[in-house]
């Protein structure tokens, strides 16, 4: 259990970061300066790659320790095939499922406090883009937050919670969004959010071919690749890039921002409604493979 925690907790921190990704456009618009706050970001991000590669040795222990324990009680060596229809290993397979649904609710927790958490990031990044011009680097820049109490001080006094009416007046203005942009980033977070976990479930239901079904999540991850790259992530950068020029109105990224958060929730739990069908199409994949 205290592993799974672990997992759980990594997963909303990598999911908390990712959705602060765009306090980081809308801090460029204010600030002119869009490409020093996504480098600056970029930092911060380092995080959650830490977190993902933490995370995944511990994901692959927890199923490999329920596939162990699923053929532990099993008297005698059976096919991998019957394996998973023995009443003992089902079971397992119903707590392996449980686990896994458990780390998604964490992904959906880490968006959550990501999201409320947008308006204390995009002032932070504000001040650390000027406080960055100041230094000249980033390395002495964190020196000069951390020896001087009153940055330090500065800074924690910009946590603070989305105000009702800002957000009211986003959710009345007219949506001056693409629609496909906003429905295709719902496709793409659950894909994401699932992909792994997803290919690491389908090597329970194939355990003598779970490497090959553990590796198959690109196959899932590829599809989610495909569609941020052609479709989400570029109107986003036009979006934002078109409120610099004065083409659009800060708003507008104000709006991309709380809808990208909603739409990424919402990715997440639409990762719990695709997770198993993905688990057996991976399966299927790792069976024709073998």
């Amino acid at each position: 259990m205290d592993r799974l925690l672990i997992v759980a907790a990594l997963t909303a921190v990598i999911h908390m970061i990712n959705t602060l990704t765009y306090s980081v456009r809308l801090s460029g618009v204010r600030t002119r300066r869009l490409a020093t706050a996504i480098s600056l970001f970029n930092v911060i991000f380092l995080l959650a790659s830490t977190a993902n590669t933490i995370q995944g040795p511990l994901l692959s222990s927890i199923v490999e320790r329920a596939i162990n324990t699923g053929e532990a009680q099993i008297i005698g060596k059976i096919p991998g095939d019957q394996l998973i229809n023995q009443p003992v290993y089902m079971e397992q397979l119903a707590l392996l499922d449980h686990d896994i649904r458990f780390v998604i609710a964490a992904a959906t927790v880490g968006t959550i406090v990501g999201t409320a958490l947008i308006p204390a990031f995009v002032h932070i990044f504000i001040r650390a883009i000027f406080l960055f011009e100041e230094s000249g680097s980033v390395p002495r820049m964190i020196g000069m937050v951390i020896i001087s109490p009153r940055r330090l001080f500065s800074l924690s006094r910009q946590f603070y919670l989305p105000r009702r009416n800002s957000f009211k007046s986003l959710t009345l203005r007219r949506i001056a969004l693409p629609k496909t942009f906003l429905f295709l980033n719902i496709i793409v977070t659950g894909v994401y959010t699932t992909g792994v976990l997803s290919s690491l479930y389908a090597g329970a239901l194939f355990p003598d071919y779970r490497s090959t079904a553990a590796l198959l999540s690109a196959v899932i991850n590829g599809i989610a690749t495909v569609l941020a790259a052609t479709v989400v992530d570029p109107t986003a950068a036009s979006i934002t890039d078109q409120a610099i020029r004065g083409e659009r109105s800060e708003d507008d990224v104000k709006q991309m921002a709380l809808y990208l958060s909603v739409t990424r929730f919402l990715g997440t739990i639409f990762a719990q409604a695709i997770f198993l069908p993905s688990a057996y199409f991976i399966k299927y994949v790792a069976t024709w493979l073998a």
